[in-house]
């Protein structure tokens, strides 16, 4: 079409797909915040040699300008179709030579190099806890944001980011390249995360660099995924300022992502009315003036609190999601933790495959401080390092816009006063949060169940005693909501029917548990399977088996990319030279409720079965 937007086609939807240079592009981001003073323009970087904007610490900055490398005869391995779409670009698209080249990181499409003017490429600055110590500058160290673009017809705007680009100011000790094995890892998981309705950032592309070898544990070929998402500011961005003191910053930043992040301060939550959080902290009203003060004297919220609490609200519901669907993140530092609420960073991350709360997929986790069991408390401890960041503005209350305040901080007399309304703020945050996280996890694992309805009960006889008795009998966790869902009543009518269903749910080599028999196994199972028909006969009656298992089948997964399949993927593509694989199971992963996928039929099926043994609990490393 003349204006470079068509109708595309994708899955029996239609949507309006953009030409890539037609597609809107701002940069919010460095118009808004303060540059690296190095380089205070676009110009000063992009005449400096590029081995100049290397390692080294920056101050008084939220992100340095600095381009991608460019790469030699890069090859575009796969695209995520449903990310083209969501992103905004045609069908097609990726098959242009602007798209290969912009995701290698090898054109700039909004740098005018002659005037000096246009978008350019910039690395943000951030710090971060790791393993519970403070780890001083971070930042961008490989990864390099392209610019911010507006899909046509959703109106989200996104930032573009190429992770491998090359070094940055934060690149530290490192090259500023990332590996193809982990490039694959993230391609594949950002989208299944996305299709499992799990908030995250996204893939849009996976890019090999042949000649760029790197060395890790081994030397590996390099690779560049092109990913996005709605922001990439992490709690780490917050602690940086906190622990340079800047003061000044810190509000300039959370005004800026009050405003241009979140939809504006009126859509911020208000302050919770009296009561049990577990009701009143459920659905809080919004629409509060960005100027209003809410609560009793000594109480008072404003609207950095609102802020704060929008940020652990988003992340209570997004480790609620985690939990419910078993993905464990491996390495949930303050810098791998979104302010928008997304799984972000993928390292050594793992869907489970038995069900072992204390798993781990980072073998240098020793002390299992990034477990699956302890995500929640994780994520609130992380939040907890914001709450200290915006601790000052949080206890400020209805002082917060003084022009004393404002300028010079908090008083000696004001002190007390600031620090008692803080810390009871970021109490009642951390009750909202709890509040917030089982709501959410009660409603997906209700869900999961195939049950309409809740009752408090059900916590403990069906949720508790079903995740229970996965890990007592060593049951996969994915196969055993797959397989619940097939289930019918009648197959489930007496204890004997109960005892040989129970099988079902069994490894091919039969029960693994420590001091089970296959005796136990079956009763224990049977024993659930009739409390949960009993519920099942309640929300549905006795005669709409088909309806539940189509129900069930939308919330439960047949296909999740599992530590054993990506391991396999990276096999066949790093050394096999094999690509189609990676379009099959990237298919899969964007489609993983189906019973089939219309492929490869054993290929399918051996990686929708029974994990291999050697297979199960797999554990890597951060190396990437």
């Amino acid at each position: 079409m003349a204006n470079g937007v068509s109708k595309t086609s994708m899955n029996g939807a239609t949507y309006e797909g953009a030409n890539l240079l037609d597609l809107p592009r701002s940069h919010n981001f460095t118009s808004s915040l303060p540059p690296d003073p190095a380089f205070p323009s676009p110009l000063d970087s992009h005449k400096a040699p590029r081995r100049d904007l290397g390692p080294r610490m920056v101050k008084g900055a939220l992100y340095t300008y600095v381009r991608p490398e460019t790469s030699e005869e890069p090859e575009l391995l796969a695209v995520s179709k449903v990310a083209l779409r969501d992103i905004g670009l045609k069908e097609g698209e990726e098959e242009t030579k602007e798209f290969k080249e912009l995701v290698a990181g090898n054109k700039l499409l909004d740098w005018d190099e002659e005037t000096g003017e246009g978008i350019y490429p910039w690395a943000q600055c951030y710090g971060g806890w790791q393993f519970g110590s403070w780890a001083g500058q971070l930042g961008d160290g490989r990864a390099i944001s392209l610019f911010e673009t507006t899909n046509p017809s959703t109106k989200t705007r996104y930032e573009l980011q190429l992770k491998g680009a090359g070094k940055t100011p934060y690149s530290r000790f490192a090259d500023g390249k990332a590996v193809l094995r982990s490039s694959i890892r993230e391609f594949i998981v950002s989208e299944a995360l996305n299709a499992l309705q799990i908030p995250t950032t996204r893939a849009l592309s996976l890019t090999l660099l042949p000649h760029s070898k790197v060395r890790r544990e081994r030397i590996e070929p390099g690779a560049i995924v092109a990913r996005f998402a709605q922001s990439w500011l992490r709690i780490g961005t917050f602690d940086i300022l906190r622990a340079r003191g800047d003061r000044n910053l810190i509000r300039q930043l959370s005004t800026y992502i009050a405003e241009n992040v979140f939809p504006g301060w009126e859509s911020l939550p208000s302050k919770l009315p009296s009561g049990n959080p577990n009701e009143t902290a459920l659905n809080p009203e919004r629409g509060v003036p960005a100027k209003a003060v809410q609560g009793e004297e000594g109480e008072e919220e404003n609207r950095f609190a609102r802020l704060y609490r929008e940020i652990v609200r988003r992340n209570a519901k997004t480790v609620a999601a985690w939990q419910a669907y078993a993905f464990t993140n491996g390495v949930l530092n303050t810098d791998n933790t979104s302010l928008f609420g997304l799984s972000i960073d993928f390292g050594p991350f793992a869907f489970l495959d038995d069900f072992d709360p204390n798993y781990t997929p980072n073998h240098d986790d020793h002390m299992r401080r990034y477990s699956y069991s302890n995500q929640p408390s994780i994520i609130w401890w992380n939040l907890l390092r914001l709450g200290e960041s915006l601790g000052e503005l949080l206890g400020a209350g209805a002082k917060v816009d003084d022009t004393e305040f404002v300028r010079k901080g908090v008083s000696e007399d004001f002190a007390p006063e600031l620090i008692k309304r803080a810390e009871d703020i970021i109490g009642r945050v951390g009750e909202e949060y709890k509040a917030v996280f089982l709501d959410e996890y009660k409603r997906l694992m209700t869900a999961r169940l195939g049950l309409k309805s809740q009752k408090e009960e059900d916590f403990e006889n069906l949720f508790s005693e079903v995740l229970n008795t996965m890990e007592a009998l060593e049951l996969d966790f994915h196969q055993f909501f797959r397989k619940l869902s097939s289930i019918k009543l009648p197959d489930i009518e007496t204890d004997e029917h109960r005892k040989f269903v129970a099988g079902r749910f069994f490894h091919h080599e039969g029960v693994t548990g420590l001091n089970v028999t296959d005796g136990s196994a079956r009763t224990r199972v049977a024993e659930w399977l009739q409390r949960w028909r009993t519920r099942v006969i309640e929300d549905w009656g006795e005669n709409a088996d088909a309806e539940r298992e189509s129900t069930m089948k939308k919330v439960n997964p047949k296909f999740v990319p599992r530590s054993w399949i990506l391991d396999e993927l990276i096999q066949r593509v790093e050394r096999g030279g094999e690509r189609e694989i990676l379009n099959r199971i990237m298919h899969m992963a964007l489609n993983p409720y189906e019973d089939s996928w219309g492929l490869d039929e054993r290929e399918e099926e051996r990686f929708c079965g029974d994990v291999p043994r050697t297979g199960r609990a797999m554990q890597c490393s951060c190396s990437s």
